[in-house]
């Protein structure tokens, strides 16, 4: 069920009972800390732009404390292994791809993509194998990103990538973002979905006058939507040029649309007067570490190419400037604020805004405890310290990868 909420004079007013309720619940301990909830493993989650995983090497990525070592075998198809020799433990991502194997580089042992030993080189012929090999990750590439299912691998075949037909249509061209941010994923959502942070990008943006029209809340999403206005300064000409108000800029209004759908996140703008878009974006928040403290984005920003041939790709210098140097401001933010909870052990936030106490009720009930174990590499953190069971890879008959 989805409940829309209008906004009163397009302003919500500090101190709501939305906001003070939290505080009282949280205080009370009636509400977990949202720092503490780990991000739910049950999607399908980006951890390498595709470019980065060439054809015959390896990628080491992480998801959440999860080692996992990525490698594109000789037919193009990539792979996922959780990173460690059942051997000796050494990284995989150390090893060498042979054809469409990865082979340890400490002893040789040869590991197919599905996680199976095909071969030890010097184990005599006729000599039975290790039954176990190391766990294999459900893999996508999609929108020019490689997508791992760090979950319950039989969930893989039903749960769906995200839908974003902008990436491949002929009207519009896409800037890819991959960046380390030092903050709990949580940070991100509610840092893109509360737009009254707009002093922040005072420098950038001039004054901009955010209101809100109102907004969608449910079990598994929140949708908000705001009348953006130009109130005064100067505003970056990268930004003119992404809003579609070409050379001459404008201070019309625009539209912004924003949502967090567990667990993505996406925005619209659309200027006023206009149909369809100026840009749409996409981000994941993927978590590396096991306490999830630091986050990996990747975003996909769609900008619809104007009428005149040539003028997007003239502009794209300045558009991404732009964007890094607004992503800059809004990182600063973050991790300090990543700061504070590290240097206070729980969260002292005073939340007045009621749309950022819901967006925050779907990431604790959507997400998962962080466990102690999550620290451990991909097949001891999935199966936690009970023994290995059969759905371990075991290993194949003694022959080359």
């Amino acid at each position: 069920m989805t409940e829309t909420l209008p906004a009163e004079d397009g302003k919500i007013g500090a101190g709501s009972p939305r906001g003070r309720d939290e505080l009282q619940h949280r205080h009370s301990g009636a509400i977990a800390d949202l720092r503490r909830t780990g991000i739910n493993p049950d999607f399908w989650y980006p951890v390498a732009v595709s470019g980065s995983v060439r054809q015959k090497k390896t990628f080491a990525a992480m998801f959440a404390g999860e080692r996992i070592a990525l490698y594109r075998g000789e037919s193009g198809a990539v792979y996922a292994l959780e990173d460690r020799c059942a051997h000796r433990q050494v990284p995989l991502s150390m090893g060498v791809v042979e054809g469409d194997a990865l082979r340890c580089c400490y002893h040789a042992w040869a590991y197919r993509g599905n996680g199976r030993i095909s071969q030890i080189p010097y184990l005599p012929k006729g000599a039975g194998l290790p039954p176990r090999g190391v766990r294999a990750y459900p893999v996508r590439e999609a929108y020019g990103l490689v997508f791992v299912f760090p979950g319950d691998p039989q969930k893989a075949a039903t749960a769906a990538l995200p839908q974003l037909p902008e990436f491949d249509s002929a009207r519009h061209k896409t800037m890819t973002f991959s960046r380390t941010v030092r903050c709990h994923y949580s940070f991100m959502h509610e840092n893109l979905l509360d737009m009254n942070h707009q002093f922040l990008h005072r420098g950038i943006l001039g004054k901009i006058q955010p209101t809100l029209l109102g907004y969608d809340t449910g079990p598994y999403s929140v949708e908000a939507r705001y009348l953006f206005t130009h109130a005064g300064g100067k505003k970056n000409r990268g930004a003119g040029l992404l809003a579609a108000e070409g050379i001459g800029g404008g201070k019309s209004p625009d539209v912004i649309t924003i949502r967090t759908a567990y667990p993505y996140q996406t925005l619209q703008l659309v200027p006023e007067n206009a149909e369809l878009p100026a840009f749409s974006l996409w981000v994941a928040y993927v978590p590396e570490d096991a306490g999830q403290r630091t986050n990996h984005v990747y975003g996909l920003l769609m900008i619809e190419k104007p009428p005149i041939p040539g003028a997007l790709h003239l502009a794209w210098p300045l558009i991404r400037r732009f964007t890094e140097r607004v992503f800059a401001e809004d990182r600063m933010a973050v991790e300090a604020e990543q700061r504070a909870w590290d240097e206070q052990g729980e969260d002292w936030n005073h939340e007045v805004f009621p749309l950022i106490v819901d967006v925050r009720d779907v990431l604790r009930t959507n997400g998962v405890p962080i466990r102690p174990e999550s620290a451990l590499c991909g097949a001891a953190a999935f199966r936690g310290s009970s023994p290995l069971v059969s759905t371990t890879p075991h290993a194949e008959p003694n022959q080359p990868g």
